[in-house]
């Protein structure tokens, strides 16, 4: 099963790992888990707003299926795929969201984790045998 590892496939596995285990943790603890993200108190106090995150932290779980899926699939493009969009515009986002709220501190770390996500996706550092500044095929 792990016949292809290398080290440069750590960071994937880890966001794997973070992303399908810690996007199921509303589900038990929509309270917690959405106090845990860093936004302003209100968002965890809102009924409301911890049914929001709950149904986005399923989409958060699948990503993180699709890393594995792929990965143990030996489809290393299509990870290096996941890992740049998944980094660019989630994190993106995420860096926006906080910023926009009053939680600059947390949105620096979000964008700048994002951009290390993405550039790890976009370098293909999973692909076997890969060569750093290679970037992505685009099926040039």
């Amino acid at each position: 099963m792990f016949e292809h590892f290398q080290l440069t496939h750590i960071p994937v596995l880890f966001v794997a790992t973070a992303t399908t285990f810690g996007g199921m943790w509303p589900l038990f603890d929509a309270k917690g888990a959405t106090a845990e993200m860093g936004l302003p108190r209100r968002f965890s106090e809102s009924q409301e707003n911890r049914s929001m995150f709950t149904l986005c932290s399923g989409r958060t779980t699948t990503l993180g299926l699709i890393l594995f899926t792929f990965y143990f699939q030996n489809k290393f493009p299509e990870v290096d795929t996941v890992m740049t969009i998944l980094g660019a515009y989630v994190r993106a986002v995420d860096g926006y969201v906080f910023y926009r709220e009053g939680v600059s501190g947390k949105a620096l770390q979000r964008a700048l984790s994002g951009f290390a996500i993405a550039a790890w996706g976009w370098f293909g550092m999973v692909e076997e045998n890969s060569h750093l500044g290679r970037g992505m095929d685009w099926g040039d």
